[in-house]
């Protein structure tokens, strides 16, 4: 007889534990580490979700935040900020990882395009990469497949370009930050809004083109916009002692600071030997408001 109530008691326990747990906090979960098999590969993500995901039933928007050469999906979650603006303006980021190099640092890198490193020299397939995952985001969180949006930093940026190129019906719009356009012989299937931002103190990617970090040479930053204008002339808006701003249309911006460097403007300097950020403008917050006005259609 003790044993009997000892197994139901045990059992009881048992039971009372399994619907704590399924209705508990960890069904949940806000910040997400995932993976998934890309080309034999596994590739690596970090997931987002803003506070109250859980307690309404409205989709939501995606930004990709693409990390720089040696970067990686926790250094650009703790360095940006972006997860904070993530989470105050209630949109989903994910923050995507390219593959290491087999060389002993095992640095991350995107191909995209002539750039950079391992990921370019051996041909790494990122956009099918991410590609499968909005696919994937989409099918398992409540994300609006109309309002998934790119943002790069350096390396990630050149990324950003690419993925505008070859899946424009993924990507509602850019915003590619200290980086030029490394991608060619691509034509646009359809306008693509982007918002650029670069400071005229970057010497690891030179605004007006030139060789940079690591001796790669990048093309000039307003080539690959011209690319993308589809004829429309450029047309300095604003032009005064932190920033110039000029657009193509309505749909393209590019910030052109004159503080800062090969940084995250608006983010805390993070290393004593990486450059200072500019504080004439704020990444997050230009990018979010230029994301909110497009969707695909």
């Amino acid at each position: 007889m003790t044993n009997f109530l000892f197994n139901s008691l045990v059992v009881s326990l048992f039971m009372l534990t399994g619907c704590d747990k399924s209705d508990g906090p960890e069904e949940k979960t806000y910040r997400i580490e995932g993976t998934m098999q890309v080309d034999g590969r596994t590739r690596h993500y970090l997931l987002y979700l803003p506070t109250g995901y859980y307690d309404d039933t409205s989709r939501y928007a995606l930004v990709l935040g693409l990390h720089g050469g040696g970067g990686s999906a926790v250094q650009f979650d703790r360095h940006y900020g972006l997860t904070q603006k993530a989470n105050a303006s209630k949109f989903i980021v994910v923050y995507p990882e390219g593959v290491r190099s087999d060389g002993p640092l095992g640095v991350r890198t995107w191909n995209a395009g002539t750039c950079c490193d391992y990921a370019a020299e051996n041909n790494i397939d990122d956009v099918k990469y991410i590609r499968l995952l909005i696919d994937q985001l989409v099918g398992r969180y409540r994300i609006d497949a109309k309002k998934v949006y790119a943002a790069g930093m350096s390396n990630g940026g050149m990324l950003a370009y690419r993925l505008a190129c070859e899946i424009p019906d993924k990507i509602a719009a850019i915003a590619p930050v200290s980086c030029s356009m490394v991608a060619s012989g691509y034509s646009p299937t359809r306008a693509m809004p982007i918002l650029h931002i670069h400071s005229a103190q970057d010497t690891k990617v030179p605004v007006q083109g030139g060789v940079g970090i690591f001796g790669y040479y990048f093309p000039p930053v307003d080539s690959g916009l011209t690319v993308f204008a589809m004829g429309k002339p450029p047309v300095v808006v604003e032009d005064n002692a932190n920033y110039k701003l000029t657009k193509w249309g309505e749909d393209m911006e590019y910030y052109l600071t004159t503080d800062g460097g090969h940084a995250w403007p608006g983010a805390v300097r993070n290393t004593s030997w990486g450059d200072p950020s500019s504080t004439a403008v704020n990444a997050n917050d230009l990018l979010w408001a230029f994301f909110q006005r497009y969707s695909l259609k």
